[in-house]
């Protein structure tokens, strides 16, 4: 029986992961291997300053890829959307729950409580399985992007995928669509050093660059 833990274990991956993360270089001479120098006294070369802000001492990003464009994550999240989005407007579609009534006054609403709930639970099944697996999503792929876990690089477990996709998905779906997707698609343009979204922050995930 093979001792490897499971895609979506958590755990460090194995030998053979390309994306694994990489020893950190030698501290003379060789240099970074994506091309970019720390700063004076340490530190992360992606503009913030040394250490790791969730309490450990070295920078977490040494020898991981280098992170992904914030354009790029935003673009395959829209192609996420539009394949989930597909779906759930066939599925709500076909189940006659994209209007409903309300106290007798055919007040009609476009979004119905019923819809809000087959769009939650679809984009954050999505969103879930598929970060657990390989990090992933159909999005990402295609744009060579792919979520890792800050501390070792490895792929995300299912509850690290989960909390990510309940924070990105939950007020995205119930309340405030439009609102919510801004913040999410455009807090990891300014946030130093690992480009987190909010929920990168609450999973404690990065999106690197595959190719």
């Amino acid at each position: 029986m093979s001792s490897e833990p499971p895609p979506g274990s958590g755990q460090q991956p194995p030998e053979d992961d390309p994306f694994r993360k990489q020893p950190p270089p030698p501290p003379s001479g060789a240099g970074d291997p994506y091309g970019t120098t720390p700063p004076p006294g340490g530190g992360s070369p992606y503009g913030g300053g040394g250490g790791d802000p969730y309490g450990g001492a070295a920078d977490p990003l040494a020898g991981m890829p280098p992170l992904a464009d914030s354009g790029k994550r935003v673009l395959a999240r829209l192609i996420d959307m539009l394949l989930v989005g597909v779906v759930v407007w066939l599925l709500t579609w076909g189940f006659n729950v994209n209007e409903y009534d309300v106290s007798g006054d055919d007040m009609e609403y476009g979004r119905s409580l019923g819809q809000s709930l087959i769009a939650a639970i679809l984009y954050i099944a999505y969103d879930t399985i598929m970060i657990a697996r390989t990090g992933q999503t159909l999005g990402k792929k295609w744009l060579r992007l792919r979520v890792a876990n800050l501390d070792n690089g490895s792929t995300p477990s299912v509850q690290t995928g989960l909390i990510r996709s309940v924070v990105l998905w939950i007020p995205f779906a119930f309340c405030c669509a439009c609102i919510w997707t801004a913040i999410t698609g455009g807090w990891s343009f300014f946030d130093k050093p690992y480009k987190q979204g909010l929920h990168d922050k609450a999973a404690k995930t990065v999106v690197v660059s595959t190719g």
